[in-house]
């Protein structure tokens, strides 16, 4: 049984001297909260400092991202992935101003689209001081720790388990604060690989490390087998322009981007270079190779150089142009 009165004092204790000092630890605008949040999901934090920061300054509140043209809502998320989250980001600020105001209820949060049960607790802590525990993948591992929880952490029954302990944890007069002490000791202190349990705060409060399992738990599942993909991209420049496509709606990754074309029929072509992109479970090589062409193939359009970061432009898209570029300055 762990003292729960102890673990908080010794948790927020910490924290209050070792939190990092992150752009969205400095407000209680629920937006401001909300759009970290999702920015957060699956991306490391320094990552997403600089794209929050120029998000921010390009769409302050809910009316101007709710107003914003796909366009521009998919050049202020390029580089960060998984673009789902930006597009369900702008039908939840639409479903907001339709609604007049921001929820600021758990459940309120829990109905707009792209947030879950997490993000929910989170903005709903944060923002508001609802007594919700947060369980994201770092707390959830330091609450498996502390219980030396057996199960597959990915289970639904074990998250269930870990879920309850955290809400019996929670500081429900603090939750806000309490809840990010939580994320920041898993993101530190508790790694996944070699926790650090000579600085952790509770390290003398978890049942794990006192049976020096600490590098045991949690248990995972199995992880899916990763995937070779190969992929050639042509950089076809004429007259300081390259040509682009757009992919539509019916196509699901990566929709709405300028991508560079796959194929070129009938044109000369010359390798360029390779380059690697991960995805998911897909580890990418693409082969950059530059062609002459002249008309313009259908669905495709000539881009001003000048011109291309004003567009959603796909991150592999931006590489094979670097590539393009480093090329052309060996042979000038």
């Amino acid at each position: 049984m762990i003292p729960k009165r102890t673990f908080r004092q010794r948790l927020l204790t910490w924290y209050g001297g070792s939190a990092r000092d992150l752009p969205w630890r400095r407000t209680r605008d629920p937006y401001a909260i909300w759009v970290s949040e999702i920015m957060l999901q699956q991306t490391r934090v320094q990552a997403v400092i600089p794209y929050y920061e120029r998000f921010l300054a390009k769409f302050p509140d809910v009316r101007k991202l709710a107003a914003a043209s796909e366009s521009d809502l998919l050049a202020a998320w390029a580089g960060l992935g998984y673009y789902s989250r930006a597009r369900n980001l702008q039908r939840a600020a639409r479903a907001i101003v339709a609604a007049g105001t921001f929820p600021n209820t758990y459940d309120g949060l829990r109905e707009l689209p792209g947030i879950g049960d997490y993000t929910a607790a989170a903005i709903a802590a944060i923002a508001f001081g609802a007594p919700r525990a947060a369980l994201d993948g770092n707390v959830a591992r330091v609450v498996a720790r502390l219980s030396a929880e057996p199960g597959n952490i990915k289970a639904p029954v074990v998250r269930r388990r870990l879920q309850e302990l955290a809400g019996e944890l929670l500081d429900s007069k603090q939750p806000g604060m309490f809840n990010q002490a939580m994320m920041e000791l898993g993101a530190t202190i508790c790694t996944p690989r070699s926790p650090d349990c000579a600085a952790c705060p509770v390290a003398a409060l978890c049942e794990a490390r006192s049976a020096g399992r600490q590098s045991e738990i949690p248990v995972l599942g199995n992880r899916a087998e990763r995937r070779r993909v190969y992929v050639t991209v042509f950089v076809v420049e004429h007259r300081g322009s390259v040509l682009l496509r757009r992919r539509d709606d019916s196509e699901r990754r990566m929709a709405g981007f300028w991508h560079l074309p796959e194929q070129v029929n009938g044109a000369e072509t010359r390798k360029l270079g390779t380059f690697r992109h991960s995805i998911v479970n897909n580890d990418y090589e693409f082969e950059v190779r530059t062609a002459s062409l002249t008309g313009t193939p259908p669905n495709h359009r000539w881009w001003p150089l000048k011109e291309l970061h004003s567009i959603p432009l796909s991150t592999t898209a931006k590489k094979a142009i670097v590539c393009w570029r480093k090329s052309d300055q060996k042979t000038g």
